[in-house]
């Protein structure tokens, strides 16, 4: 099934998603939080615009459990901006969380019903 524009997604649904989306981004190289935001944006063709105040919880969160961690970066307007980057606990993470969402999804299929 192809779209012209996506369906907007509940956010309820994609709050157990976004440590994927995360650390996915981080692994790609270290990064900042609009940067993050504007590529979640991006990648799902503004399906999902993922709040300011969710996207620093989830880092608190992520930093907490030792997958990401923080670091000063370059200055923008004044202001130092802080990075973050996965730690090997946040890789092994990350490949746990694909394979949780892999069995969703085979779990669901016999219930998604082809147009």
């Amino acid at each position: 099934m192809t779209r012209d524009k996506p369906v907007p997604v509940n956010t309820d649904i994609m709050r157990g998603l976004n440590d994927i989306m995360i650390l996915y981004l981080l692994l790609q190289e270290p990064s900042y939080g609009y940067e993050i935001s504007r590529q979640i944006r991006e990648k799902t063709r503004d399906g999902y615009v993922i709040r300011e105040t969710t996207l620093y919880s989830v880092f608190a969160r992520l930093e907490s459990g030792g997958y990401i961690e923080s670091f000063s970066g370059t200055v923008s307007m004044g202001r130092p901006r802080t990075y973050y980057r996965i730690t090997d606990a946040g890789r092994t993470y990350y490949r746990q969380k694909c394979q949780e969402w892999q069995e969703i999804q085979s779990l669901l299929q016999p219930f998604i019903e082809e147009e």
